[in-house]
């Protein structure tokens, strides 16, 4: 198992320079050690090379293979003074200095992980008193690849915390390794490997999506990116006609040239849509269509057409051709038209829009808007743009995302921020992520578990701890039950954490922020996760690290009655908020009398319950709590 680890984490080593480092980059002076197992140490030397390494005393020899490929593990060591390590390799050498042994935490994720400690809830104060000699702190930087990687950026180097080292360093992570340095009293090495509205997709390995089987297309098409770009797009191009003839097969002729757009409404060509009426909240599909008129002159020349940015998906059409598709909710639109595309006269500009999230639509400013003619001129596309609602998100599913594009794409941070890492040694890991997927909960309910076996796999430990954070409350109130893909997802993240004794979770349901998506509360967020900590890798087998959660839902009578993992205690009232009954049809809010772990539920007369749902909403009011204070987790059950 180990030689095929090590044999991937070569892949890109092995092309190095013979003058070289010869340790892999993830080994840098005040790196620090896992204490309590074997010390695994790899690099590349010249080929066939004998080499010798040595850390503070402790000795391994070992010969490179025929690629220069090399990996040797050195015995346990428990925490004590600063070490050296010395590889030698023929005439090559190379020392780092300042290595501590202690417990190594990997944290990874979307924003809330990589938020960083300057931004937290006072910020400016824990930046000031970040400095520990005994933790240290690893970036990886932000990295996206096609393919497998062992390199880490020139910057992406082990650093003792101080103000200036954890200022932009994960909060969450920092504040979870200070909390747990502080119970154990050894060092703490932190890896932050986080990427900002990134899917769960793009940090499973390509041999976890494969054995998925559902991934092939898209990584196929990544492979063909690999090997050219162009070919690659043209494939995910068609990927996405294809959908849209699926899911929008009214809009066929939307692009052609002939076709009246009279009565569709108007559109500044610099503003998101949400500033138009009726779309302040729209995700989905909106055509966009515009008119420039040229002379033939002008029409005879090489042009590139300018649309500025894009949010967040788009295929462009000139005269009802396609000229290009491009993804990314910031990255301007330029693509080059082929000879014959321009007419003389009216050309017609088409652009179906596809919005996933947040604002959308052709934004930047209309002046950059146009054709950038091959003789110097430009031809601005105008101040406005005729626009037709297609069709909603929540009606089509996500579109085919690029899948050689960073946070939306597919395996390509693995390839490029954890890859590089493995099979270094981990005390556990730490993830805080979701909220880009919250619109496919049953396609989490695969992912998630994959993505915990794939790491495992990555870093050579089956049983590894994996420490997650349940997403924080965002979105407004609401007054009535109605589904939510934010509580979907939570119960996904519950259920992933009851089916495997290695993996914990840490709420944070209740230390969100209505109004933003960023909550700046990271001190209890990493407290929590340094309390799952101290029982999943710890040796605290019988701590309550988390809040209550339900073992069972069964009928009583006229009752369904509840039953959770630890007593239950309620804050600000005699009866527990946020739970619903449900049958087939409807869900009402209920009633609830709490009894020790109980909750019984009261039936509304007319229904017959057959599920029971807990604040299930992007933002619970909760008020459920458990013997440490921590909440209870949103679910959804059977009621047997």
């Amino acid at each position: 198992m180990k030689r095929l680890l090590l044999t991937a984490a070569f892949a890109a080593l092995a092309t190095a320079a013979a003058a070289g480092p010869l340790l892999a980059p993830v080994f840098t002076d005040h790196a620090v050690l896992q204490r309590g197992q074997p010390i695994r140490v790899w690099g590349v030397a010249q080929p066939n090379a004998a080499v010798a390494v040595d850390l503070s005393g402790a000795t391994a020899s070992v010969n490179a293979d025929a690629q220069g490929r090399w990996s040797a593990s050195l015995p346990a060591r428990e925490p004590g003074a600063p070490l050296s390590l010395t590889v030698r390799a023929g005439a090559d050498a190379q020392t780092l200095t300042d290595l501590l042994v202690g417990d190594v935490w990997l944290c990874s994720g979307q924003s809330n992980m990589e938020l960083p400690v300057r931004r937290a809830m006072g910020g400016e104060s824990e930046v000031a008193a970040a400095a520990d000699p005994n933790i240290r702190l690893l970036q990886t930087g932000r990295v996206s690849l096609p393919a497998p990687t062992s390199t880490l950026p020139r910057e992406a180097v082990w650093q003792v915390a101080s103000p200036a080292t954890a200022s932009n360093f994960s909060a969450a992570c920092f504040f979870m390794g200070r909390d747990i340095k502080k119970t154990t009293g050894v060092p703490v090495g932190l890896i932050d490997a986080t990427w900002g509205g990134s899917v769960i997709q793009d940090w499973i390995s390509r041999e976890g999506l494969t054995a998925l089987k559902t991934y092939d297309e898209g990584l196929s098409v990544l492979s063909d990116y690999a090997r050219s770009p162009q070919a690659g797009m043209a494939r995910w191009g068609a990927m996405l006609d294809a959908w849209a003839a699926r899911v929008e097969p009214h809009a066929k002729a939307w692009a052609r040239p002939d076709f009246d757009d009279r009565a569709w409404a108007t559109l500044p060509a610099e503003a998101f849509w949400e500033t138009a009426p009726g779309l302040a909240t729209f995700d989905g599909t909106i055509w966009l269509r515009a008119e420039i008129t040229l002379t033939a002159q002008q029409a005879a020349q090489g042009a590139t057409l300018s649309l500025g940015p894009v949010d967040d998906i788009d295929t462009t059409f000139v005269n009802g051709k396609p000229v290009g598709s491009s993804e990314g909710w910031n990255a301007p639109r330029d693509y080059r038209l082929p000879k014959g595309a321009l007419k003389a006269g009216r050309n017609v500009v088409a652009v179906r829009a596809i919005d996933t999230g947040g604002g959308g639509g052709a934004w930047g400013p209309a002046a950059q808007k146009g054709l950038k003619l091959d003789d110097g001129s430009f031809v601005p596309l105008g101040s406005s743009w005729r626009y037709r609602i297609s069709t909603t998100l929540a009606a089509t599913g996500l579109p085919p995302h690029a899948p050689w594009l960073g946070a939306s794409g597919l395996s390509t941070l693995h390839n490029g921020m954890i890859a590089p890492l493995a099979p270094y040694g981990l005390k556990g890991m730490a993830w805080y992520q979701g909220e880009a997927n919250v619109t496919e909960a049953a396609e989490y309910a695969r992912l998630m578990p994959a993505l915990i076996a794939d790491w495992r796999r990555a870093f050579a430990a089956p049983d590894l701890p994996f420490l997650m954070v349940q997403l924080a409350s965002f979105g407004a109130y609401k007054s009535a039950p109605a589904e939510s893909g934010w509580a979907a997802l939570r119960d996904v993240q519950r259920r992933t954490t009851a089916a495997d004794p290695r993996v914990g979770m840490a709420s944070a349901v209740d230390i969100g922020d209505i109004y933003d998506i960023h909550p700046t509360n990271k001190q209890q967020v990493g407290a929590r996760l340094a309390l799952l900590a101290r029982k999943l890798a710890y040796g605290e087998a019988s701590l309550n690290a988390a809040g209550p959660a339900p073992l069972s839902a069964r009928r009583d009578g006229e009752a369904v009655v509840v039953t959770f993992d630890q007593p239950l205690t309620v804050f600000g009232g005699a009866r527990p908020l946020g739970f619903e009954l449900c049958d087939a049809a409807v869900c009402r809010f209920v009633e609830g009398a709490v009894d020790g772990a109980t909750t019984r539920l009261a039936t509304p007369a007319g229904l017959t319950p057959t599920r029971v749902r807990f604040a299930w909403a992007e933002s619970p009011i909760l008020n459920l709590y458990g013997v440490n204070r921590l909440p209870a987790t949103p679910f959804e059950l059977k009621v047997d």
